[in-house]
């Protein structure tokens, strides 16, 4: 038997991401988004109203930079999702969170979080969304296993649950991608 539910987006994991963009002031903007997505291998996809202050910011500078938010950051990632930045100016300084400039594009790098993504905005549309061209994929030098590869787990990446709004830390491997399945083939 299965019970049914409201209609919502229950697809689960939910990457929380923090896009993050300069305000015309030069100030730093940070929203956090949880509709956001791979699109190509190399660009990522955002849907985002038009009506927000990252969104404006984007189309006006072209550029925005991904930290995908942790479990260290919960209450930060949270606040700048909560808080909008047409009604808080100081939204950033409130976070508490650190930037500094990105290296390949004109836009903020979140410094508190492990790994960052600089994207260069290709296409910016109110219907369509925000498709942005990946510059940059960086990590931070601790999240680095003995192999010289990402240590997902270290990251403490969390995800949002659109059924209950809860956040959730993926940090537990399970199996190999493209290996598991051949138990079955």
């Amino acid at each position: 038997m299965r019970k049914d539910l409201p209609i919502t987006t229950a697809l689960f994991p939910m990457p929380v991401i923090l896009i993050a963009t300069y305000n015309e002031d030069g100030s730093v903007d940070v929203m956090n988004a949880a509709w956001g997505c791979a699109y190509t291998y190399t660009q990522v996809f955002l849907n985002l109203d038009s009506a927000h202050k990252t969104f404006k910011n984007i189309l006006r500078n072209k550029a925005f930079t991904i930290a995908l938010a942790d479990a260290e950051h919960v209450a930060q990632a949270d606040y700048v999702g909560m808080v909008s930045a047409n009604n808080v100016k100081d939204k950033f300084e409130k976070s508490g969170l650190h930037a500094s400039q990105g290296l390949k594009v004109n836009a903020p790098v979140i410094e508190d979080f492990g790994l960052i993504m600089e994207c260069e905005a290709v296409q910016v549309s109110a219907e369509d969304g925000v498709i942005g061209e990946i510059k940059r994929l960086a990590v931070d030098d601790k999240y680095i296993d003995e192999n010289g590869r990402v240590d997902v787990a270290k990251l403490n990446i969390i995800a949002f649950d659109p059924l209950n709004r809860g956040y959730y830390v993926v940090n537990e491997k399970v199996g190999q991608a493209f290996s598991e399945g051949r138990r079955i083939k």
